[in-house]
This record gives C-alpha cells, structure tokens and sequence, in this order.
C-alpha cells in the first residue's frame, strides 16, 4: 500500500506510456492498491485537496502556465462525481469546467477542434474538459457518423492540437475513468431506483449499453494512439468511486508539483509602507 511522502506523490502509475499499448480488458477496474473502505483514503485525499489548492493559488497568481484535465469514459463513469470531489477547495474564479454535447450549427461549420481550442485554458487557469475533443473520434465512429477517412486522421490532428497547447504553456493531463458493464449496469439501475436521480437517466442510455463493446475498442485505441510524453493518457480503476477520487487527485497534484509555481515577487519598499487610520 502506498503513503505520503513529503514533496511527492506515491502510488501506482496508471500512465499510459507511448511505445507500451494498453489492453482494457487486462486492466481490473475493481483495483484498489489494497484499500478495502472509503474512510481509508480519505485522509491522504483531503491532504491533496489541500495541496492542489495551495498550489493551484500559486499558479493564477503566477499566470505563466495553465492546466488542461481531459475526461472521458462510458455512461455513468464518474466525470462529473471526480470533478464535484477532487476540486472542492479549489477556488472557482481560476477554474473553469467546459462539457461537450452535439455540435451546435456554427460549430459544424469550423473544424472539429475550434470549439475545444475556444474553450482551452489561459496561462494561470485550470480548465476541465467533461467529455472532449476525443467524441471526435469515439461517438463518430461507434455510431458510423463520419467514414473512417475522416475520423481516423483525427488522431494526429488531436495530437498536433495538444502539442501545441503544451508548447504555449498548458500543461495536458487525460483521465479515462474504467468501469465494468456490470458496475455501469448497477449505476444505471441506481438512477432508476432514485426518484432524486431518475433525471439522470435517458433510455438512450440503453441504446449506448448495447455497443459496449464498440466503444471499448475505440476508447482502446484512441488511448493507444494519443498518450505522448507532454500529453499523457491514465486509465484509472473507476469502479470504487473513492480510489477513483484519490488516483485523480495524486495525478493533478503531481502535474502541478512538477510545474512549480511560485507567487510573484512583492513591489519593491512594502517594509515601510504604513496604513493610514
């Protein structure tokens, strides 16, 4: 089992490395590096709330890089519960969340990137992306709603597009939450079962469970294919929300550890400034 250590942030790697494919089927999403309670991690997570704060304070005040969260995942993943509890103490006036549904009539008419570059983080800032630029070539493709000629040459397009924000200062991280058809079924009939979270849930939901497997296999291989040095993929065990919360939560701590921020320096003669009464 994994601790804290002062200055770092331990525990398995769930990177995705180029060169050292992944299979999802190979990757248990009931891991949980030995945890077996909630109430086991939740010191270590509330300790890096509390450092993704500080340092998030660091780096608007500092507003020379800026931080990109990617996440994706099957229905009832756990996007919108891994952003509601591992940015709690983050202030919300440098934070942005951007979520993607079907492209508006404008957006069709621009590139399939334009709407996401438009929504990218400026220099001091964390945006989060609730699903992304990869519908571009997850949805088009399991639903066959673009040919193969023009979703497939997306992926270098995604790369270029991620290149490019790393090279202005916005650092990428990309989180693909795994959970099981079982887990995502026990979700599901969660939310049918909860008067207050029937709105969650569409029948559409289960036209999407039928293709299960398509989506595996395009979430498989657009991982393969887009995680670089600059712009990393992890695939993170999901079905134990509170594992998911702390690997998330170890992940953007480290990224912005590895940045550094600093406050900027103080204008120069403060010593002897005094507050008039």
């Amino acid at each position: 089992m994994s601790g804290r250590v002062a200055g770092k942030v331990e525990g398995p790697d769930y990177r995705v490395f180029p060169g050292s494919p992944v299979r999802l089927a190979e990757i248990d999403p009931n891991e949980t590096e030995g945890y077996t309670r909630k109430k086991e991690v939740l010191p270590e997570l509330e300790s890096l709330r509390k450092r993704i704060r500080r340092l998030h304070e660091k780096l608007y005040a500092e507003n020379k890089r800026g931080l990109l969260i990617v996440l994706q995942a099957m229905d009832t993943g756990g996007k919108d519960g891994t952003i509601k509890h591992v940015f709690t103490e983050v202030n919300p006036q440098g934070c942005r969340v951007s979520s993607f549904k079907a492209p508006s009539a404008e957006e069709r008419n621009h590139d399939f990137l334009w709407r996401y570059h438009k929504s990218a983080p400026a220099v001091g800032r964390i945006g989060i992306f609730n699903r992304s630029h990869y519908e571009d070539v997850l949805v088009v493709r399991v639903k066959n709603l673009v040919p193969e000629e023009v979703w497939r040459p997306r992926y270098r397009m995604i790369r270029d597009f991620e290149w490019t924000l790393t090279h202005n200062r916005i650092s990428v991280l990309k989180f693909y939450l795994h959970i099981s058809k079982d887990e995502q079924k026990r979700r599901l009939q969660s939310r049918l079962d909860d008067p207050d979270k029937r709105w969650k849930f569409s029948k559409n939901d289960l036209a999407e469970r039928e293709r299960w497997d398509s989506y595996q296999e395009a979430f498989e291989e657009a991982i393969n294919e887009t995680s670089t040095e600059h712009a990393p993929w992890h695939v993170v065990p999901a079905n134990k929300k509170w594992y998911r919360n702390l690997v998330v939560a170890r992940a953007i701590a480290g990224a912005l550890e590895r940045l550094d921020p600093k406050f900027p320096p103080a204008e120069e003669g403060l010593d002897s400034v005094v507050i008039p009464d």
